[in-house]
C-alpha cells in the first residue's frame, strides 16, 4: 500500500483526509491540544509543518476515525481481516483449501526481509534533543513519545521470528534522565517485552530494545494488535502495508528500515528511574514511579522524516479509535479463544480496563426450574484470567433468553443485569488481586479487587423511573439524580477516610432500611458532583468506574455476610474522589484560548 509515511500523507491529503498546519506551533501543549479539539470534531489528520525547537514536522490524527483506517488499508482490509480469523479458526481454512492458499501465499510474501545494514537507506545520526518535545498535559513529567514500536527479542532465543513489538510510553525529557543519554521506558504488567527483560535479567545481561516511530502505518498499528499466538508484528506489519517489514542489524541492534526514527539502547537488569507523571487513557495522571530507564545506544533519523504522534486522555480520544480497528479486525478472536462468551465489551467511556461487559451461556442446569448464574460464573472466570481482560475491575455478565441484548448499548444492558441479579447471591468479589497499572483507584500500583455481577433468569423487579422520595427526603444525601431506570446518582458530605466512611455508610443504610423498600433503586452511586455524572452516560461510567475499588467501595443496605459471601438488597458504589486517587485531566485555559489562532478566518483549520 504505502512505502512510507510521506506516501500515506500525500494521499491523505489528495483525498480530503488531512490539513496542513504551516504556522510554528509549540510542541509544549498546544500541538496536542489542537488534535484534542480537531478529534473531537471529527475532523481530518493534521500535518504540523512548523514545530518550534525542531526541524521535524509531525502528523497527528492519523487514526482518528476508523473510516479514515479503513481507507489507508483499503486495499487488503478484508483480506488481513480473514487472516486473523483463520489463526483463530483453523478449521476454516481446511474446509475451504483452495480458497484460503491464497492468502497463506500472502503471508508468505509478507515475511520480514533483513538488509545488510543502514548504509544507502539515507538515515542520518541524530540526537534526542533533535526529536519533536511535545508535552500533552499541564502536569506531565516531560516530553513523551506516544506511537511508539518497542522491539524487543527474547534473549534465549534471538532473531526477529521471537520478537515483539509494543506500544508502551517512553519519556525523552525530564525527572532525572540524563540529556541525550538516557530515556524512561514504561511497561505495564502482562506485556512482552517484560518477559524479555526478565529472561535477560536471568542471564544478568541488558535487554537491547529498538524504538520505532513512523513508517507505513501498519507499523503503528501492529504494534497495538493484541495478535494470535504465532502470528508476529513484523508479519502482520508486512500483510498490512502490502510490503515486507525491512530490517538489518546496527551495533547489534534491529533496526526497521521503514520508520522514520529509531532510537537504540539497553536496560540494564534491577536499574530504574522515576517516569512520569503522565496525563493517560483512564482520564487521570498516571504518577511519577520506578519504571526501566533506557540507556541511549544511537538514535537515527530519515531525511526529512515525519513524527507521529497522538494524545491519550479522558476517551473519547484517538486510541479510542484504535480500540474501534481492532475490534473490526478482531472481533471473533475473543469468543473463539473463550467457550461459552458470546460477546465481550471493554468499556471505552470507563477508561477501557476498568468495566468489562460479556454475554455468556447459561447451559449447566437446563432442567433445572429456577434460574440462576451457574456456567456464567465459570465463564467469568476465563474472562478474568484472559490476556489483557485480566485487568478488569467490574465485569457485568449475562445470557440472553427471551429479550436480545447487546453490550454496546451500556445503559441498556446494565439494565438488563440489574433487573434480573439477586444482589445478596450474584455478587462475588476477588480481592488483593492485580488492576490496571494506571488505575489508581487501588490499594497501590498494580493492586487491587474485582467484582462480577452476574445475572440470569427472569426479571426480578421493575426498575425505577424516578428518584425514590425516601432518598429526596433523607438529611444527609443531597442532589439525587436518575442517572438510567435504577440508578440513582447523589452526594454526601466529601470523602475523609475509609475508617469514617465505613461508620457513616452504617448509619445511611440503616436509616434507609428503616424508610423504606428500594427494590426498583438497585444500584446507588455516591460522588462528588451528582448533577455531572447524571448528564452524560460517558460521565456516569467515567466517575463510577474509574473512581471505585470493588472491595473498598462497595456497600449495600440490608448486607451480609454469610459464609463469607457478602450481598445486600441495594448495592452502593462510593465512587467520590480519595486522597490516593491521581489527579484528572485539566486542560489549561491560556493554551485553549491561543489555540483559537488556527481555528479562526485566517487559520489553517477554519472551518
Amino acid at each position: 500500500m504505502y512505502q512510507n509515511l510521506e506516501e500515506t500523507i500525500i494521499d491523505l491529503e489528495k483525498h480530503g483526509h488531512l490539513i496542513r498546519i504551516k504556522e510554528e506551533v509549540d510542541p509544549y501543549l498546544e500541538m496536542a491540544s489542537i488534535q484534542r479539539r480537531v478529534y473531537e470534531q471529527g475532523g481530518p489528520a493534521i500535518l504540523f509543518e512548523h514545530v518550534k525547537g525542531s526541524k521535524y514536522r509531525a502528523v497527528s490524527n492519523l487514526f482518528g476515525t476508523i473510516e479514515r483506517s479503513k481507507f489507508m488499508f483499503r486495499k487488503n482490509w478484508d483480506d488481513i481481516k480473514e487472516l486473523v480469523e483463520l489463526r483463530d479458526d483453523p478449521m476454516k481454512a481446511a474446509k475451504h483449501p483452495i480458497k484460503n492458499a491464497s492468502k497463506g501465499f500472502a503471508a508468505l510474501k509478507a515475511l520480514p526481509q533483513k538488509r545488510s545494514s543502514l548504509s544507502g537507506a539515507g538515515f542520518e545520526e541524530i540526537s534526542i534533543s533533535d526529536l519533536p518535545p511535545i508535552h500533552s498535559w499541564p502536569m506531565d513529567g516531560g516530553a513523551f513519545i506516544t506511537l511508539p514500536q518497542v522491539y524487543s527479542e527474547d534473549p534465549t532465543n534471538p532473531g526477529i521470528k521471537s520478537a515483539n513489538i509494543g506500544m508502551y510510553r517512553v519519556q525523552l525529557t525530564g525527572n532525572e534522565y540524563e540529556k541525550d543519554k538516557e530515556i524512561g521506558l514504561h511497561y505495564q504488567i502482562q506485556r512482552g517485552i517484560g518477559v524479555h527483560q526478565t529472561e535477560a535479567a536471568k542471564k544478568g545481561e541488558p535487554l537491547k530494545v529498538s524504538i520505532f516511530v513512523g513508517g507505513p502505518p501498519s507499523h503503528t498499528l501492529s504494534a497495538v494488535m493484541p495478535l494470535p499466538e504465532g502470528l508476529s508484528e513484523t508479519l502482520f506489519a508486512g500483510l498490512l502495508a502490502g510490503k515486507r517489514f525491512r530490517y538489518s542489524y546496527e551495533d547489534g541492534y534491529c533496526v526497521s528500515h521503514d520508520a522514520d526514527f529509531v532510537i537504540t539502547g539497553e536496560i540494564y537488569p534491577d536499574e530504574t528511574k522515576p517516569e512520569g507523571p503522565f496525563g493517560d487513557h483512564l482520564g487521570y495522571y498516571s504518577l511519577v514511579h520506578e519504571f526501566p530507564v533506557l540507556k541511549v545506544h544511537k538514535v537515527y533519523a530519515k531525511p526529512n522524516a515525519i513524527w507521529p504522534f497522538t494524545v491519550v486522555g479522558r476517551p473519547p480520544q484517538e486510541d479510542t479509535s484504535f480500540g474501534a480497528i481492532i475490534h473490526e479486525l478482531t472481533g471473533k478472536a475473543v469468543t473463539q479463544e473463550l467457550p461459552g462468551v458470546k460477546e465481550v465489551h471493554a468499556v471505552d467511556a470507563a477508561g477501557v480496563h476498568p468495566l468489562l461487559f460479556a454475554i455468556g451461556s447459561e447451559r449447566y442446569t437446563p432442567y433445572q426450574k429456577v434460574k440462576q448464574p451457574t456456567e456464567l460464573l465459570t465463564i467469568a472466570n476465563r474472562v478474568l484470567g484472559f490476556g489483557q481482560l485480566s485487568l478488569a475491575k467490574y465485569l457485568f455478565i449475562t445470557a440472553e433468553e427471551d429479550e436480545p441484548v447487546t453490550t454496546h448499548d451500556e445503559l441498556a444492558f446494565i439494565r438488563y443485569v440489574i433487573e434480573r441479579m439477586d444482589f445478596k447471591r450474584d455478587v462475588h468479589f476477588y480481592t488483593n488481586t492485580t488492576i490496571d497499572t494506571l488505575d489508581y483507584s487501588g490499594t497501590g500500583l498494580n493492586s487491587g479487587s474485582k467484582v462480577v455481577l452476574a445475572a440470569y433468569g427472569d426479571k426480578k423487579r421493575t426498575l425505577c423511573k424516578d428518584v425514590p422520595p425516601e432518598l429526596l427526603a433523607h438529611p444527609a444525601i443531597s442532589q439525587a439524580h436518575l442517572v438510567t431506570d435504577g440508578v440513582v446518582s447523589f452526594e454526601c458530605k466529601p470523602f475523609e477516610s475509609y475508617e469514617q466512611t465505613a461508620q457513616e455508610m452504617d448509619k445511611l443504610t440503616k436509616e434507609l432500611a428503616e424508610s423504606g423498600t428500594f427494590d426498583s433503586c438497585p444500584l446507588l452511586i455516591l460522588v462528588d458532583d451528582s448533577a455531572f455524572v447524571s448528564k452524560t452516560k460517558d460521565n456516569f461510567l467515567w466517575v463510577t468506574f474509574t473512581r471505585s475499588n470493588p472491595s473498598h467501595d462497595m456497600y449495600g443496605i440490608n448486607a451480609q455476610t454469610t459464609h463469607k459471601h457478602w450481598g445486600a438488597d441495594v448495592v452502593i458504589i462510593d465512587a467520590r474522589i480519595k486522597p490516593h486517587h491521581a489527579p484528572p485531566l485539566i486542560e489549561n485555559d491560556e493554551v485553549e484560548s491561543n489555540i483559537n489562532r488556527f481555528f479562526h478566518e485566517d487559520g489553517s483549520l477554519r472551518g
